[in-house]
């Protein structure tokens, strides 16, 4: 079973969780990780399909 969401606000928090780990290299996974739930307001389903995606890619 797959806990792929749909929505553009995924597509947005994506970006900006890439565009952060290349701005800030030295912060932690983790922390920007919680940042981009927090800024976006994800799900907790939606947090976790970007941490897997993150891991993933």
């Amino acid at each position: 079973m797959s806990i792929q969401p749909e929505g553009e606000h995924i597509k947005k928090a994506i970006k900006w969780l890439s565009d952060q780990r290349e701005d800030n290299k030295n912060k932690p996974e983790e922390a920007i990780l919680e940042d981009v739930s927090v800024k976006f307001n994800l799900s907790p389903n939606d947090t976790e399909y970007i941490k897997k995606f993150v891991r993933d890619n």
